[in-house]
């Protein structure tokens, strides 16, 4: 493995969830450890569990890994921290602000970057606290800090003027206010991340094409910052002679093989590796062994055993939201799950029943474009331009808050809206101009805010707060988009997951923002399921039995309703492809 030869003293692990990147700092921490080397691996990400990985306890403190001589390990609790670093902003102001200023503080320090940011607090010893670290050869991070939070980190020291007089908008710079005191801790530590000979960022990614786009993404904004010494790992590549065995084998591996000859020039120009995919879960010892040896023997394979996923599926789900006859239907998930796909194949099915639809999404346009592949009766479809609508927003706040500024203050306005937030209110608000429509049609938006950015909206009395405010002083009666998203009987909301451990943590995170939102999800799906098909190659059969357990906790613990979509051997591109997503589930195999 190239990302493992001259292995420098920090090794950084990121990418989306449910990649793998868990599983790959596991196991090359125990391949330092066993060629002799003091290893501390460290976890940061809220969805990994590297104590379940090892089966053993390991939690907030620096643990011996007694399995692996020289092997140590130390969960961060990112949620903990982030609870802890929201205290110390909040404590001192709460009972001598405002009851809906203190509201509008804590929402603020609700979103992912506060979580980032407190996990960024607490590892930054591990990278400049010499005392703490000498004992170790190297320290392995599973989940690496953002562009976004490392710029930030960098930006000068004027937070709380800035934010005291409400200058920021609706980003990060919240999450910032509590740093001061630790700021030369943090600039050693950036300084550290940057320098080559101390650390090495690893992008972990699978063989898809929004995955590795976003892996591109990454790579850019991380490089853009000093960060640039840089590996890619290609995680869970079918290996060729499953192919062999099974349709959909050949189908799978022949899209990854696409999806990596089409590979942005940016990640092409990288030192790469590429892990097969394994059979077995990646749960202890052995398996976390052969997950880097090459040419691993595939043991524990499934042969002849039924895969028994009984399972509603997606017309199931259309069944009902079609009785309605017109409404708005958000899905949402994070990168890399389907959402597109889906929203597509609900809005189809919706559209063959002649009803008529309004299929709205902020994705490229050549996406949903390629997707659908022509026209359709009953169906309509209009794209939001994401930057377009963010630079207009942009140009809005510092057209109206920036105006009155020095340099600085409107270099830090600036910085406030580069946020992730700031897209999602953007394109929000122009969402907001298609909702209307759902009073006599359907509307089925790809790509819908988080719950976290709804909230934020709500707290700093933006779009349709302010909406409210002009109607309420004319004595209308009215609607805002917000409350038309908290009403079930307006909204259906349906979360996108996979049948795989992390991204069915991640969809559960956020069904708990929208929750805090006052919306409640209608229904889960689970995408690409390999149990919902008829696979032959064992491999493939491995995998579907490893996707029961996921299912089942999807349908008994997080979801009140549910339907599986399986993976199907050709592209769903095009309606007669996309209307196969909503087709019955085969009975078991």
């Amino acid at each position: 493995m190239r990302f493992l030869e001259n292995a420098p003293r920090f090794l950084f692990f990121t990418g989306k969830g449910g990649v793998g990147k868990t599983s790959i700092a596991c196991a090359t921490a125990i391949r330092l450890a066993e060629a002799g080397r003091r290893v501390l691996l460290v976890s940061t990400d809220p969805a990994s569990n590297v104590g379940q990985v090892f089966g053993i306890s390991i939690g907030n403190k620096i643990t011996v890994v007694e399995a692996v001589p020289r092997l140590f390990a130390l969960e961060i609790d990112p949620e903990a921290a982030a609870q802890a670093y929201r205290d110390r902003i909040v404590g001192p102001v709460r009972g001598k602000l405002p009851e809906g200023v203190v509201k509008g503080i804590e929402e603020q320090l609700s979103g992912a970057c506060t979580t980032e940011i407190a996990a960024f607090d607490e590892f930054t010893a591990l990278l400049t606290d010499t005392e703490l670290t000498s004992a170790y050869d190297h320290i392995v991070f599973d989940t690496a800090p953002t562009g976004h939070t490392i710029r930030l980190l960098q930006l000068p020291v004027a937070w709380s003027g800035f934010l005291e007089a409400g200058k920021g908008d609706a980003s990060c710079l919240g999450p910032l206010a509590g740093l001061e005191k630790q700021r030369a801790q943090y600039s050693a530590a950036v300084e550290a991340l940057a320098d080559g000979q101390r650390t090495r960022l690893v992008l972990v990614a699978r063989a898809q094409t929004s995955t590795l786009r976003e892996a591109a993404r990454t790579h850019a904004e991380l490089a853009a910052i000093g960060l640039t010494q840089q590996f890619l790992i290609v995680n869970g590549l079918l290996p060729e002679g499953e192919a062999a065995l099974d349709p959909l084998g050949r189908a799978i591996y022949d899209r990854e093989q696409a999806a990596l000859s089409a590979m942005p020039d940016a990640l092409r120009a990288l030192p790469r590796d590429d892990v097969p995919l394994k059979p077995f879960n990646l749960v202890g010892l052995d398996a976390l062994r052969q997950l880097l040896v090459e040419g691993a023997p595939l043991s524990n394979l499934a042969t002849g055993e039924p895969i028994e996923l009984r399972a509603p599926s997606l017309s199931d789900l259309v069944d009902h939201i079609a009785r309605d006859g017109h409404g708005l239907i958000m899905l949402m998930g994070k990168g890399g799950v389907g959402k597109t796909t889906l929203a597509a194949a609900v809005a189809v099915e919706l559209a063959r029943r002649g009803l008529p639809v309004h299929l709205t999404t902020s994705d490229p346009a050549a996406h949903l474009t390629e997707t659908l592949r022509g026209s359709m009766a009953h169906l309509t479809v209009s794209r939001i331009d994401p930057h377009a609508e963010t630079e207009r927003y942009r140009q809005e706040v510092l057209r109206t808050k920036g105006v009155h500024l020095d340099a600085q203050g409107r270099a830090l306005l600036e910085e406030d809206l580069r946020s992730p937030c700031t897209e999602e209110i953007a394109v929000f608000q122009a969402f907001s101009r298609i909702i209307r429509e759902a009073g006599e049609k359907f509307v089925v938006m790809d790509t819908a805010p988080t719950g976290h950015t709804l909230l934020l909206l709500d707290a700093t009395g933006a779009y349709h707060r302010e909406v409210a405010r002009m109607l309420d002083a004319k004595g209308a009666h009215y609607t805002t988009p917000m409350m038309q998203l908290q009403d079930p009987k307006r909204t259906k909301v349906l979360i996108v997951t996979l049948a795989e451990t992390t991204p069915v943590l991640e969809a559960a995170r956020l069904q708990a923002d929208l929750r805090r939102a006052g919306i409640e999800p209608w229904a889960w799906v689970i995408n690409n399921s390999v149990a919902a098909t008829r696979p032959r190659s064992p491999l493939l059969r491995k995998r579907a039995q490893n996707e029961l357990a996921e299912v089942e906790r999807v349908a008994t613990v997080h979801a009140r309703r549910y339907a599986a979509v399986p993976l199907l051997e050709e592209e769903p591109v095009g309606v007669e492809r996309l209307l196969k997503l909503a087709a019955p589930l085969r009975e078991p195999a």
